[in-house]
This record gives structure tokens, C-alpha cells and sequence, in this order.
């Protein structure tokens, strides 16, 4: 395969982006840059480079939306939740479990994975800390043990596989031809094992050690402490536009507090409405995954295929929304729906907005897209820059599966030293697409073990940085504590679930 300078600018532009990572660089400007410079060099039209920084974007977005609308729906119904105090509702009944430290613990763990399928881990943390740990609190669960529970089940387990809402493995693969249903399915498999091991060894390791004995005076001691979360001298985050769920993207955050589940009484009317959608809301979505599982093991009910099953769980959350606004709201449920899907969208393109110029440039890449961002014409195929430089370097690539399954996790922990966990999901997808068939593995567990290295180092388990900081505030701790103790469980979790991956695919 002989390279032309087109490739190797494409090439400097990858090597430019992953240092810029590990230096947790804003990504946005390197992507245009090397979009710009790829784009002249190869058509050797200047304006052809810089349309293309553009149309990039453009590209990302048009094939990316879908993920922005099912990010608003989920957040506009989670928003009309809070205001009917049903989301507490939702978990209230689970504090009769927590009967010690060692059921609290795992109690939080199991809650937090299921809801954060749902509704993202961050905007489920302020729900966690106003119900559940105060209850774990008082059970005798230490405040570290809270936090490294909502951390590893819901930024780590829950976040790198994203089965219900499939944003994750849509943006991994999404300038590849890889299914991304097969990439979820796939993820929540890893996921799965990787959580537990990293559970299993957190709580052996650090937490069991530390329960004590149930004790309603250990929560007046947590309400009155202040938590360590960010060194002022150091300023705050480093990357924020990138991050993909920092706690400034939930303006409610500052607010929530565990005095919350002690809200003022609602009018009778209204708190029956309110019951009656705690119970609801969870049961719809139960129905939606029931079907979901049904459609890919029975052979009668169509399986839901590409974005399908997104899109059913979009269509029941705007469903929802739409009649808790005309119970809470009445004659003004027009105006609270279109309103709660506005800031749904708003939230939605604060956090995966910056995404675009990134994945635009590795949408450049691949063949289906470059000859539209070159702006080269309907009829012209364009270069597939990547899988180019792959089989040119096949002779340097190591053939044992193994080492390119723990290349391509070290990869996609590098892409998340940036505190996001999501931009460089493009990265960790494309190349496990391209190197997949040369080592005789599959591209979709390829792609879904680099997911995984990305999302839990950057997504909320490991870099003080990401929104491991929302956790720690809430749980009223050291968030480098906080990271230091999940280090080992993480890495332990992660390694496991790669050799699984290996042996499975």
C-alpha cells in the first residue's frame, strides 16, 4: 500500500490528538486543524480545507443526532420527575433494605447501575445522595464506601456499556460500518464483568473494613462535614468543554441536597399523581427492556435493529413526559413539554457538543464520508485514510490477540485522561474496526473493550478531573481519595474483562 501526504498528515493529526490527551487538552482545535491540513493536502485546494472543517461537523451531526435527541428526551423526563417528586418516590422503598453496610453497599451499587441505564450516572447521583446514601449512612456505610459504590456501578459499570440509550457505542463506531447494537451488546457483557471484579474488589479491599455498626448519629456527622473536592490552588477542571456529563451541564446539581427527600407536602391531588408516576415510570421502562430482550432471543418478535431500540426507549420517555405534563401542568402541558424538551436539548448539546469537530475528523477517515467532507462530489469516493494506514502497517502490528486487545484498552484509557470518557471514543472505534479482521477477532468487542478504557478512567472512576467530582461532592469526601481507592478495583476490572473479551470473541 504506498501512503501519499494525505495519509501522513492524517497520521500526525492522530498522534497530535492522543498527546493532546494525555495533556488534557481541549480537542476541538486539533480536529479542525488536522481536518483543515488533511482535507488541503490531499485535494490541494485551500478552500476546499477549510469548508472542510465545516462540513465535518456537519457530517458528525447529521449522523450523531439521533443520540442528541434520545440524551434530551431521557433529561426532559427526568426534569418533570424531580418537579412531581417522583424520582424519589422511585427509591424510597429500597431504604427498608439497607438494613446494614454490607447489604447498603450493594443495595447502592444494583440502584444506581439500573437507573444510570437510564437516565446517565451524574444526573442520578443528586437522586442517590437525597434517598439512598443517607440510608446506607445510617446503616453503618461509610461515606468513602457510598461513593466508591455510585461511582464504580454507575460512572463505570453503567456508563461504559450505555445498553438502554446506546449513546456511547453509537459515537464509537459511528464512522465505522460496525453495528453499534452489536458494539452495546458486546460493552454489556464487558461491562458487566469488569463491574463486578472492580465491586467484588473494592469492597474486600477497602470498604468491608469499614462498616460499622448501624447508627442514626453517623448521618448528622456526614450532613455537617465538607468535602475536599477540588484543590482551589489548582483551579478547577481542566476540560470542561469535552467533559461528557461534568456537574455543571445539570444546573440543579448545586442545589440538590439530602434535605430534598424532606420536601414540603404536596396537595392530595397532586401526591397521588406523583405516587402513581414512581410507580409508572419504572414500570414502563421495565416493559421496554422485556421487549427489548424479547426481540433478540425470540424468534417471533422482530429483533430491534442499528437504533432501534434507542429510539423505542426516546418514544416511551416523551410519551411519559408528555402525560405527567398534562396531569401535573393541565391546560399548560404544551408549553411544559416544549419547554423540558428545550432544556433537554440544551443539555444534551452541552455535553456531547464538543464531540462534533472531533468525530467530524475521524469521520474524514473512512471512506463513506471523506469524499463528502472534501466536498470532492456525489460520484467521488474518497480516501479511507485509516484503514490505508492500517494495512500499511500490518507488518507492525502485533498478530497475538491479546496484545492488540490490551493495546486497544491502553488506547482508550489515554483517550479518557482527558476527563470525558467520550472524546476519544471515535478514535479507540475506528482503529479496532480496521484492526479487528487482521488479527482474526471482532471489531465489535474490539471497539467495545477500548470503550470500556476510555469510559472508565474518564467517565467518572479514576481522573479527579471528570465527573467523579459530582460523586465526591455529593458523598461529601476527598474525590483524590475517592480515586485513589478505586484505582485498584478499576484496573483489576478492566484487565479481567479484556481476557474475557478475548476468550468470548
Amino acid at each position: 500500500m504506498e501512503l501519499t501526504a494525505a495519509h501522513w498528515v492524517y497520521l500526525a493529526g492522530m498522534i497530535a490528538i492522543i498527546v493532546c490527551m494525555i495533556f488534557r487538552l481541549n480537542l476541538v482545535v486539533p480536529c479542525l486543524i488536522a481536518t483543515l491540513l488533511t482535507t488541503w493536502v490531499f485535494t490541494g485546494s485551500l478552500v476546499n480545507g477549510i469548508g472542510s472543517m465545516f462540513t465535518a461537523s456537519l457530517t458528525a451531526a447529521s449522523a450523531l443526532f439521533s443520540i442528541f435527541l434520545i440524551i434530551a428526551a431521557m433529561v426532559a423526563l427526568l426534569n418533570i420527575l424531580k418537579r412531581m417528586q417522583s424520582d424519589i418516590r422511585m427509591v424510597q422503598p429500597i431504604r427498608r433494605v439497607m438494613v446494614n453496610g454490607h447489604v447498603a453497599f450493594f443495595v447502592l451499587c444494583v440502584v444506581t447501575w439500573a437507573i444510570s441505564l437510564f437516565f446517565w450516572p451524574t444526573p442520578t447521583v443528586p437522586l442517590m445522595a437525597a434517598v439512598l446514601i443517607p440510608a446506607g449512612i445510617v446503616a453503618g456505610l461509610p461515606a468513602m464506601g457510598a461513593a466508591i459504590a455510585v461511582a464504580l456501578a454507575g460512572q463505570g459499570m453503567a456508563l461504559s456499556s450505555d445498553y438502554i440509550l446506546q449513546v456511547a457505542p453509537g459515537i464509537t463506531v459511528s464512522a465505522t460500518d460496525v453495528d453499534p447494537a452489536v458494539v452495546a451488546d458486546r460493552a454489556l457483557v464487558l461491562s458487566l464483568v469488569a463491574g463486578v471484579v472492580a465491586i467484588a474488589a473494592a469492597y474486600f479491599l477497602s470498604v468491608r473494613k469499614t462498616i460499622q455498626r448501624p447508627d442514626p448519629a453517623y448521618l448528622e456527622r456526614w450532613e455537617l462535614a465538607t468535602p475536599d473536592v477540588v484543590d482551589e490552588e489548582e483551579g478547577t477542571f481542566p476540560d470542561q468543554e469535552v467533559l461528557a456529563e461534568p456537574d455543571r451541564l445539570e444546573p440543579q446539581l448545586a442545589d440538590e441536597s439530602p434535605s430534598r427527600a424532606a420536601k414540603e407536602s404536596l396537595p392530595p391531588k397532586k401526591d397521588r399523581y406523583s405516587k402513581v408516576f414512581a410507580a409508572l415510570v419504572p414500570l414502563a421502562l421495565l416493559v421496554v427492556v422485556g421487549y427489548m430482550l424479547l426481540a433478540k432471543f425470540s424468534e417471533p418478535v422482530p429483533d430491534l435493529t442499528g437504533s432501534a431500540a434507542a429510539s423505542l426507549v426516546g418514544g416511551v420517555a416523551l410519551a411519559l413526559l408528555t402525560s405527567a405534563a398534562i396531569v401535573w401542568d393541565g391546560r399548560q402541558f404544551l408549553e411544559t413539554v416544549a419547554d423540558q424538551f428545550v432544556d433537554g436539548l440544551l443539555f444534551a448539546f452541552k455535553a456531547m457538543g464538543a464531540i462534533l469537530p472531533i468525530a467530524g475528523f475521524f469521520f474524514l477517515g473512512s471512506g463513506d464520508y471523506a469524499g463528502t467532507i472534501m466536498s470532492l462530489g456525489e460520484e467521488t469516493k474518497g480516501p479511507a485514510l485509516l484503514d490505508d494506514l492500517v494495512q500499511a502497517g500490518q507488518a507492525l502490528l502485533p498478530q497475538n490477540q491479546f496484545l492488540m486487545a490490551f493495546g486497544i484498552l491502553i488506547l482508550g484509557m489515554i483517550t479518557g485522561l482527558d476527563g470525558s470518557g467520550f472524546s476519544g471514543l471515535n478514535i479507540v472505534g475506528s482503529i479496532a474496526a480496521a484492526v479487528g479482521p487482521q488479527v482474526g477477532m471482532d471489531p465489535a468487542a474490539l471497539a467495545a473493550i477500548g470503550q470500556l478504557g476510555g469510559i472508565w478512567v474518564g467517565g467518572g472512576t479514576l481522573v479527579i478531573w471528570s465527573s467523579l467530582i459530582a460523586v465526591a461532592a455529593f458523598s461529601r469526601v476527598s474525590v483524590v481519595e475517592l480515586a485513589r481507592q478505586n484505582l485498584i478495583p478499576v484496573i483489576l476490572g478492566l484487565a479481567v474483562s479484556t481476557i474475557v473479551a478475548v476468550l468470548l470473541y
